[in-house]
């Protein structure tokens, strides 16, 4: 009899049962995610209710609060990112070796490409609330802090860190969002408005 030599197979070669249910498991997953992929609304609305939830949890319960301020910072630490270029033009900016943003009103437009695209940001952002959450059931996450100085840092940490990354896109004169697909108006164009 033979054992098993990849990870999930059973002694008879077969995957085990536990293997099947989370393959199962993570393709149904993948599948919602494929369908929600262009209901962007949607999902921001469903993760805000979560956030929500969530909010109103750690009110009714009085605690978590260091959990909450975890979250936060990494709510944060997904902001910065997704508002900032996949390459950053203070590092191209004295090499050619590739795509830069224009730094020039005559300079050629290259679109911007983020570091954290938004369903990935939104997808993360959703699964740490969801972390969270689960979190807040366990006594041993609830650890005793003086919520106002968490508070305090935050906001102090929010305002250090978007302070730079602002002046990080003012000098580099980049537009972290995009409002869909820029439509151009041709000479044909033209005629048509005006025989309308």
């Amino acid at each position: 009899m033979s054992e098993g030599n990849s990870v999930g197979d059973s002694v008879h070669g077969k995957p085990s049962v536990l293997y099947r249910f989370f393959t199962r498991l993570g393709q149904i997953h993948q599948s919602w995610l494929d369908k929600s992929a262009s209901y962007i609304a949607v999902q921001w609305v469903v993760t805000l209710g979560l956030s929500f939830v969530y909010m109103i949890r750690v009110y009714l319960l009085q605690g978590w609060y260091l959990v909450t301020y975890a979250l936060a910072i990494y709510h944060l630490n997904l902001f910065i990112v997704f508002l900032s270029p996949e390459v950053d033009p203070s590092l191209m900016e004295d090499s050619d070796d590739g795509p830069s943003l224009p730094t020039k009103q005559n300079a050629e437009f290259r679109p911007l490409i983020q570091r954290l695209p938004e369903f990935k940001f939104w997808h993360t952002a959703t699964k740490g609330i969801l972390v969270a959450m689960v979190c807040t059931f366990f006594e041993a996450f609830n650890v005793p802090v003086f919520w106002p100085i968490l508070v305090m840092y935050f906001i102090m940490l929010f305002c250090i860190t978007t302070k730079r990354q602002i002046k990080h896109i003012i000098k580099y004169q980049y537009i972290p969002f995009t409002h869909g697909k820029r439509r151009y108006i041709g000479k044909e164009d033209v005629g048509k408005t005006f025989a309308s």
